[in-house]
């Protein structure tokens, strides 16, 4: 299924509000104007404010298990809407998937 890139501008928050934001290491390839995400790429998660009891437990890193089968940047396979992501703690517990709600919306991937 071909969805949208994801690139280094778009809006992604973790489950709890956090907002997610991308070092990107491939920023020569484009898509629309904006480096494009890869699995190479290291997500971070600022502001989640989720707690397990009084223990805080917030979002810090996003890891990314699928990516575009077909499309590459500079190696690294790109991350498109379709890509399977997981949000976790500083202590890799997994905290859900994250939310993306703006992409680019001129190139796609499969």
């Amino acid at each position: 299924m071909s969805r949208n890139l994801q690139h280094v501008d778009e809006t992604m928050s973790c489950p709890h509000g956090g907002r997610a934001s991308i070092a990107p290491g491939r920023s020569r390839v484009l898509a629309d104007g904006h480096p494009v995400a890869t699995l190479a790429d290291r997500w971070t998660v600022a502001g989640c404010t989720f707690t397990v009891g009084n223990k805080p437990q917030p979002c810090v890193t996003v890891s990314w298990t699928t990516a575009a089968e077909r499309v590459r940047a500079q190696g690294s396979p790109v991350l498109s809407q379709a890509s399977t992501g997981l949000c976790q703690s500083a202590e890799q517990v997994p905290q859900g998937p994250p939310q993306i709600s703006v992409v680019q919306q001129r190139v796609v991937a499969r």
